[in-house]
C-alpha cells in the first residue's frame, strides 16, 4: 500500500508529493489541484523502470524493456485485453487504494491510456535516472 512521504520541496508554481510502495515510488507534481507530471516508478530493485506523464508533452516509458528484467507495464496484455488484466496495472490497483481518491482516479486514467497505446509510447533513457530529491 502506499504511503506519502512528508517534506518533499516544493517546486513553484506546483506542489510536489511522494508516494511510496514496497514495488512502487509515485511522484506527483500538482498545480492548483490539477496533475501536471507524474512518474510512476516500478520495479524497484529488479530493473527499474519509470511511466512518466506531462500534461501537454504525453508520455514517456523510461527503463530496460527486454524479458528476464521483470514485469512490464502493458506488456502481458493481449490486443484489446483490458489494462486490469495486465499484472503490473493490477499490483498498482490494489496499492492504489491508500492514494488520495483525485490522485488515484488522475493516475490511473492515465495508465489505462498509456496500455491501450503502448506501442506508440517513445522510451527516453534505457535506465531510469532519479534525481537527487526523489532517493
Amino acid at each position: 500500500m502506499f504511503r506519502e512521504i512528508l517534506g518533499v520541496a516544493e517546486e513553484p508554481p506546483a506542489r510536489r508529493r511522494w508516494f511510496h510502495d514496497d514495488y512502487f515510488d509515485l511522484f506527483v507534481w500538482q498545480t492548483k489541484g490539477e496533475i501536471t507530471l507524474f512518474q510512476l516508478c516500478y520495479g524497484i530493485g529488479t530493473g527499474e523502470r519509470a511511466l512518466v506523464w506531462e500534461k501537454g508533452l504525453g508520455f514517456f516509458h523510461d527503463g530496460v524493456r527486454h524479458g528476464g528484467e521483470g514485469d512490464v507495464l502493458g506488456a502481458a496484455l493481449a490486443p484489446g485485453a483490458p489494462p486490469g488484466d495486465d499484472p503490473v496495472v493490477a499490483r498498482f490497483a490494489a496499492a492504489a487504494q491508500a492514494l488520495p481518491a483525485d490522485v488515484r482516479g488522475a493516475v490511473r486514467v492515465r495508465i489505462d491510456e498509456y496500455c491501450e497505446k503502448r506501442l506508440s509510447v517513445p522510451s527516453r533513457r534505457r535506465r531510469f535516472r532519479r534525481a537527487d530529491w526523489q532517493r
